[in-house]
């Protein structure tokens, strides 16, 4: 029974994904694959798989903080228009405590600036991870080709 992956097609069974390794020799007969290899793979897939779930996770907090910076954009412009001794409320957890709109300025303008650092902090973190999936996958090209030159020799 074949199951249809993201790009690949993949044979269900009890054996691991990665079960034998063609080797480039005259014969052109399947070998078994070295452990190292097996082992580099494995780990590899694991690897992107975190990546890929801390990368989405990442997003997802950008665009929170976006959202959460647009909101306190929007809220800050209607309440510009107020006199300065305007009584305002201002949203702190679950409750709503009486300022005035310098006060609430403020403060939404702090939130912004904190926002603004954890999206500069997520951006930083996730060309991180990036950059690292990117070396696993040329480290472990390496190794192949390592592999395929003692092969041939």
């Amino acid at each position: 029974m074949k199951q249809r992956g993201q790009d690949l097609e993949v044979e269900q069974s009890d054996k691991p994904l990665i079960t034998k390794f063609k080797s480039e020799n005259m014969s052109g007969a399947a070998k078994e694959p070295d452990m190292e290899l097996k082992k580099a793979f494995l780990e590899l897939q694991q690897k992107m798989q975190n990546t890929n779930q801390s990368i989405r996770l990442s997003d997802m907090q950008i665009a929170t903080l976006k959202r959460q910076i647009d909101h306190a954009t929007l809220t800050d412009r209607e309440i510009q228009a107020m006199p300065d001794t305007t009584r305002v409320y201002d949203g702190v957890g679950r409750m709503f405590v009486l300022n005035n709109v310098p006060t609430v300025r403020k403060n939404l303008e702090k939130k912004q600036a904190t926002n603004k650092e954890k999206i500069a902090k997520l951006e930083a973190n996730k060309q991180y991870l990036e950059k690292s999936l990117k070396e696993s996958e040329n480290n472990l090209r390496e190794l192949i080709k390592t592999k395929q030159r003692i092969a041939v020799s």
